[in-house]
C-alpha cells in the first residue's frame, strides 16, 4: 500500500492541478460513479455525486497529504457525499441497468452468457435491497476488491465491525437469493 502511494506521488509530482484532476477522473471516475450508484440506486444522481466528488477533490488537491492512496481518498469523499444525500433524499423505485454490473468478456455460449447476466442482475438487485451498512461492505469487498483493512479505514469502522457486517450481509443476501429462487 505504501509503495502504491509512493508511485502515485512520483507519477503526479510533475503534473499541474488540472492534469492531476484529469488523471484522477480518467483513473477512478467510473468506479466513483458505480460506488455512488450502489448507495443512491439512481444513475443520474450517482453521476452528479461523482461530479461533486471531483469538484471537492480539485478544491482540496493541494491539501492531499498522501497518507492514503488517491483511490481511498476519493472513495471516502464519495461515501460521505452519498450518506449526506441519503439523509436528505427519498428513494422509491430502482431501475437496474448494466451500469451496476462489471461484465467480463468470456468465451461462453450466448445462452450461458445470458444466464450469467440474469444471475448478475438478480444478485445486483438483491444487494441493492440490503440496508446501506451491509450493502456498502459487500460492494467495497466484492465489486471494488478492497481488503478488510482498506474498508475499515475508508468507513472509519473497526476491523471486527467490517467482518461482522460482511458476514451478516452474506447471510441476508443468501436468504434473499434462496427466497427468490423458490418464488421465482
Amino acid at each position: 500500500m505504501l509503495e502504491q502511494v509512493r508511485q502515485q506521488i512520483e507519477i503526479n509530482s510533475d503534473l499541474s492541478r488540472e492534469e492531476k484532476l484529469e488523471w484522477l477522473m480518467n483513473e477512478y471516475g467510473e468506479n466513483i460513479a458505480r460506488l455512488a450508484f450502489t448507495y443512491t440506486k439512481q444513475k443520474q444522481l450517482s453521476e452528479d455525486i461523482a461530479q461533486e466528488v471531483f469538484i471537492k477533490c480539485y478544491e482540496h488537491l493541494d491539501n492531499f497529504r498522501h497518507e492514503s492512496s488517491y483511490k481511498t481518498w476519493l472513495y471516502r469523499i464519495t461515501v460521505n457525499l452519498c450518506k449526506d444525500k441519503l439523509r436528505s433524499w427519498s428513494y422509491r423505485h430502482i431501475v437496474l441497468s448494466e451500469f451496476f454490473s462489471k461484465t467480463k468478456t468470456t468465451n461462453k455460449s450466448p445462452e450461458m452468457e445470458l444466464v450469467g447476466l440474469e444471475d448478475k442482475r438478480l444478485i445486483a438487485e438483491k444487494i441493492l435491497t440490503l440496508p446501506v451498512r451491509y450493502r456498502e461492505v459487500i460492494i467495497l469487498y466484492y465489486y471494488e476488491e478492497m481488503s478488510y483493512n482498506q474498508i475499515s479505514d475508508l468507513l472509519n469502522l473497526s476491523l471486527q465491525t467490517i467482518k461482522s457486517r460482511l458476514y451478516r450481509a452474506r447471510l441476508l443476501l443468501k436468504k434473499s437469493l434462496e427466497g427468490s429462487k423458490i418464488n421465482g
